[in-house]
């Protein structure tokens, strides 16, 4: 049987998505009411961090052991990538002693080469191209609050960066509308973009994408490894924050989402991410849910 990895929302079919982001509330449903489900006992996830992170190591970590499985976290320091071992070499060696590996890391490229040498599924935790899992959570998140999102519009308020292209994605899959504000030089990538331009439309006007919205979606201004890009980005994003008068243009029963970390003040207004219609804790929890529905989807 053929290896399945899941670098990119792509991977999935439309009708695996949606089966994913099921089975991620029956797991979420069954953990609250503490029953115990070890679907993966035995099963072992090598973690590769290249970027440092809260949310995915915990969920990933925390996902396995509720599953009956192991999670083994793996710095640079701690491997001979780190070392210069060539990938290719470190993923014919860990596929053969790990059941499935989840790799959150810079370059894209990297876990597509990882990927193309390992024996076992390999999982984008996060590259500058595109951060799936997280929109893994954020579907889920939608779906438990308002049901299907197809034919619903999602706007997109900030940097055309890595989640700016996961929603790109998903708007392929799940069939909605989105709106990307961005200011000028900071677009999407067009290998993302151009084949999402039925879904998809460029504003400048945050205001303007804002409207009638269904769901109202940003990110930090200066990614993991964009801090000295921070005071420029600042001044290039002014006019771009989520505050309530945005919130305003969007539909009434408007929900707001945020992967985290959030800089309140700069591309939210505290106001907005501590609001009733703001959903960003459960969409936080929800990669624990969504990531273990991920894992069984690999690996039975």
């Amino acid at each position: 049987m053929m290896t399945r990895h899941f670098l990119s929302l792509l991977d999935l079919s439309p009708e695996e998505f949606r089966g994913i982001i099921r089975r991620a509330g029956e797991l979420k449903q069954l953990q609250h009411r503490g029953e115990i489900v070890e679907t993966l006992k035995h099963r072992v996830l090598g973690m590769i961090f290249e970027k440092s992170s809260t949310r995915t190591r915990v969920s990933f970590e925390a996902g396995m052991t509720q599953l009956g499985g192991a999670a083994m976290f793996l710095s640079p320091n701690d491997t001979q990538l780190g070392r210069g071992e060539p990938i290719e070499d470190t993923a014919r060696v860990l596929s053969r002693m790990v059941d499935c590996v989840m790799i959150r890391t810079f370059e894209h490229e990297k876990v597509q080469r990882f990927a193309d040498y390992s024996q076992v599924p390999v999982i984008n935790g996060l590259t500058d191209l595109v951060h799936p899992c997280q929109l893994l959570a954020d579907m889920q998140t939608w779906f438990e609050h308002r049901g299907d999102i197809q034919g619903k519009t999602v706007a997109w308020i900030g940097d055309g960066n890595n989640m700016c292209h996961s929603y790109i994605n998903a708007a392929r899959q799940l069939d909605f509308w989105l709106h990307i504000a961005c200011p000028e030089g900071y677009d999407p990538d067009p290998q993302i973009l151009d084949p999402a331009t039925d879904r998809c439309t460029l504003f400048r006007d945050p205001q303007q994408a804002a409207s009638g919205a269904d769901l109202i979606v940003t990110d930090v201004w200066a990614s993991m490894g964009q801090e000295e890009e921070q005071k420029q980005r600042e001044k290039d994003f002014a006019g771009y924050e989520v505050t309530a008068a945005l919130m305003a243009q969007a539909a009434p029963d408007a929900l707001f989402m945020h992967c985290l970390p959030a800089h309140r003040g700069e591309e939210v207004a505290a106001e907005v991410i501590d609001a009733e219609d703001s959903v960003v804790w459960e969409e936080a929890e929800n990669r624990l849910h969504a990531q273990k529905a991920l894992l069984e989807f690999l690996l039975t």
